[in-house]
């Protein structure tokens, strides 16, 4: 496509199509003119046809379509990554318009990785209810990627979620550290056995979370058991804590829990700690928030208590062994 003429771009602020651009926002996101038409609840040729509407009004090629493939063009990562500010910004309007003054009222949006047991979370979230009744919460769980989109995109207020790879517009504060440990339910052979050692669990199947991997966020998890050599087959996966327990209690394969998470399960017979059991690999949870967000009064008191809780608190209080 050839380059945009002058007037055209002078006018494009003023006769672009705003809902072109957030069907292009899920586009991207969902890899697919055919699920972004599930999201949106339209049609698949009204959403093709408005990606091809704002192909021609930018006069750049965005999306590479051809059956079995879908790869967004450097001109559509660009747009893209514009368009998530700019929508982030729109859906904040209203936080820009409250008045000075008021009780402290507002939606608090928490995205969290499953399962996050936390109690130093749950002090903050009572203590700021007990001062602010009137300020009501979200909690959506997610993949601690997707808790991440969110607050670059400010559905969310904050996130509390593992990082593989801290971006340059958000800011990080460790909230805590977990240990993880190998386990495996009452159905597995191995369950009740005393005396382990490493060699006895070479070649068993596993079940993992889904960023159980050398370059994603529980690469540290990851070596653990390839030290331990559990080659087997890999059974199943999952980004939810609660259904990879459930799988290793139902006895599908070997898996790795937090050692704090899964201690009450221990003591009520339905895991059984595996080797290796010194220097267990430890994974940090952070609080992850955008300083370019417009926080309402309730958005900002909650943060601040978090981060005044993680800068006050040492860290060896908030190490979850």
């Amino acid at each position: 496509m050839s380059e945009p003429r002058p007037d055209r771009t002078a006018r494009l602020p003023f006769e672009l199509d705003w809902n072109l651009l957030r069907t292009f926002l899920v586009i991207v996101e969902e890899r697919g003119i055919t699920a972004a038409a599930d999201r949106l609840n339209l049609k698949q040729p009204t959403v093709s046809n408005a990606l091809r509407r704002l192909e021609e009004r930018l006069d750049r090629r965005l999306i590479l379509r051809k059956p079995g493939r879908f790869e967004v063009t450097p001109e559509g990562e660009m747009l893209y990554q514009e368009a998530v500010e700019i929508f982030g910004s729109v859906s904040r309007l209203p936080v820009l318009l409250r008045r000075k003054g008021e009780e402290v009222v507002g939606q608090i949006n928490i995205a969290l990785a499953s399962h996050v047991v936390s109690p130093h979370l749950d002090a903050v979230l009572a203590e700021f209810h007990q001062r602010h009744p009137r300020a009501t919460f979200t909690m959506d769980v997610s993949t601690s990627m997707n808790a991440a989109t969110a607050v670059i995109q400010k559905r969310a207020s904050f996130a509390i979620c593992l990082v593989h790879q801290m971006l340059p517009q958000l800011e990080y504060a460790r909230l805590f550290r977990e240990y993880f440990g190998l386990y495996c339910g009452p159905r597995h052979p191995l369950f009740g056995k005393t005396g382990l050692e490493m060699a006895d669990l070479r070649g068993e199947t596993f079940v993992s979370f889904q960023t159980d991997r050398l370059t994603d966020a529980l690469r540290p998890v990851a070596m653990m058991r390839a030290s331990a050599h559990i080659d087997g087959h890999r059974v199943a996966t999952s980004s939810n804590l609660e259904e990879v327990r459930r799988m290793i209690v139902c006895g599908l394969g070997i898996g790795s829990l937090p050692l704090h998470i899964a201690r009450t399960d221990e003591q009520n017979g339905l895991l059984w700690r595996l080797p290796p059991y010194d220097d267990p690999p430890a994974i940090d949870i952070y609080l992850v928030w955008n300083p370019r967000a417009h926080f309402n009064r309730a958005e900002a008191g909650m943060l601040n208590m978090l981060r005044e809780t993680i800068e006050t608190t040492p860290m060896s209080e908030r190490d979850y062994v």
